[in-house]
């Protein structure tokens, strides 16, 4: 059965209807309403916190760009941040992501059963380097959310916020959103923004700008396992959907377009390696982790790429290039033969650079996948296909490549979740997010089996393979229930 294009209105309605299952939008938005959440952030901060919100450089609420002239923008690198991110023209679209009682109205002729709410304007709160604003932010953001969203809790669910900068703050959220809360999903930064000692000690004015990007993973300034094993406890899966602009070469002062492209993808990639490389999906085998917006290109990539290095860098293929096993006398052998002069310089040994020749390397940091104890090629995919997650908007032509196990090692299907990304710029008619998924499988980019992973069973997968309950008294409560009953097999 094709579905008729004629009425996008409708057409959401009649996929809806045609395809029989519920669609989970894992990745919807909320434009905050500033002025309410101010009253209530006053309420809990004070006057003075908030005017610390809403005047510091890097809460999103106002941006120091606008009042900079060109001279300033160019001396001081001062990207161009995000501009006319939400719509203005489509007023009751507006509206919707604003008001929650006017979605949970709106969820069938939008095709949606149910939707889980990121922030906007929030997003930027968890990366705020003030510390104190931080922590009362996202306590105050995750108290007023919670009230907001209670009366249409079958329809929906909020985020909430868990700030990483420590695992202490990080625990104290997690206990007050979760058990005090009710919440039952969470958003993580993919990163902590951190000054680099050496340098800031001589440039403490400047700590922030001479920063480096811990992923709580590898390398870290903390050790975040007991957050892991906390999230496991309250049965949450950690979300991430961090912006990255201002990071890498995304620092563009003229161009949003330049400095957005890729962005999401770029702190979801740095995160998901950093889980998998620190081993955390090998020592919190029952955690499910998601990574928003950014497609599942980079995530089949990743996959890829970790097993190539497997292939070529495990300790026995490291055998290959270890200066120990060079051949010394061959190889002079052949530089007198064929190099002409080379050999007469063959012996300068204090010439050779450590990346041609390389360096005597520590036995215990050789194998640099020790940490998630990988044995195997095949160890890969059993630490990486079922435990990581990957959103994808409706009309996001690479999520076929995902289900594709032609194109995938081990013939693996990556788990790509469905996020419409109501409320923002590249939605411009939220009945059109259902209607973009449907033209992936009128165009033979998915089948209808993929459609329904994408759109229901990998977003059971995620969050009720986390915490089975968690679909409990939403307006789907009854076929999930079904279908975990049945057996929900494991993502292939």
């Amino acid at each position: 059965m094709m579905v008729e294009k004629s009425n996008r209105t409708l057409r959401s309605a009649e996929i809806r209807a045609h395809i029989g299952h519920p669609i989970i939008d894992c990745d919807g938005h909320m434009t905050e309403f500033e002025p309410a959440f101010l009253d209530h952030l006053r309420a809990v901060g004070g006057n003075s916190l908030a005017e610390r919100f809403m005047s510091a450089p890097d809460s999103g609420f106002r941006f120091p760009w606008y009042a900079a002239g060109q001279s300033d923008r160019r001396a001081n690198r001062m990207i161009r941040t995000p501009w006319w991110a939400h719509l203005s023209r489509n007023a009751r679209d507006r509206a919707t992501s604003a008001l929650p009682k006017l979605l949970r109205e709106r969820m069938p002729e939008l095709g949606l059963d149910y939707s889980i709410v990121y922030p906007s304007l929030a997003f930027f709160s968890l990366h705020m380097a003030d510390d104190e604003l931080r922590r009362v932010f996202c306590r105050a953001f995750n108290d007023y959310n919670a009230a907001l969203f209670r009366e249409v809790a079958d329809r929906a669910t909020p985020v909430a916020l868990i700030p990483m900068h420590t695992p202490g703050e990080a625990l104290e959220e997690l206990e007050h959103a979760v058990r005090g809360l009710h919440l039952k999903t969470i958003l993580m930064p993919a990163f902590a923004r951190r000054p680099i000692p050496a340098l800031a000690s001589q440039a403490p004015k400047l700590a922030r700008n001479l920063a480096w990007l811990d992923n709580f993973c590898l390398d870290s300034e903390y050790d975040y396992d007991p957050v892991w094993a906390r999230c496991v406890e309250l049965r949450v899966a950690p979300t991430f959907h961090s912006p990255s602009f201002g990071t890498g070469n995304r620092v563009s002062i003229s161009n949003f377009t330049y400095n957005h492209i890729g962005h999401f993808a770029y702190s979801a990639e740095g995160i998901c390696k950093a889980l998998f490389l620190g081993g955390v999906t090998r020592r919190f085998p029952q955690l499910k982790f998601a990574f928003q917006e950014g497609g599942a290109g980079w995530g089949c990539l990743l996959y890829r790429d970790l097993i190539s290095h497997w292939n070529t860098r495990n300790p026995q293929a490291l055998e290959n290039t270890n200066p120990k096993n060079r051949n010394d006398a061959e190889l002079r052998e052949l530089f007198v033969r064929y190099g002409d002069g080379f050999a007469d310089r063959f012996d300068r040994v204090s010439e050779r650079s450590d990346l041609i020749w390389g360096r005597e390397e520590n036995a215990e940091s050789i194998d640099e996948f020790a940490r998630c104890g990988i044995r195997r090629a095949e160890d890969i995919r059993e630490l990486f296909i079922p435990r990581f997650f990957f959103g994808c908007e409706g009309g996001d032509r690479i999520t076929g490549w995902a289900f594709d196990g032609r194109r995938n090692p081990f013939q693996a299907r990556l788990g790509a979740i469905f996020g419409s990304d109501l409320g923002h710029f590249d939605l411009p008619d939220m009945t059109e997010a259902v209607a973009e998924a449907w033209e992936l499988v009128e165009e033979g980019n998915l089948s209808e089996v993929d459609l329904r992973d994408f759109l229901f069973l990998n977003p059971l997968r995620l969050h009720a393979g986390v915490n089975p309950d968690f679909f409990k008294g939403t307006a789907i409560e009854g076929e999930v229930k079904r279908m975990l009953r049945a057996g929900l097999e494991p993502i292939a």
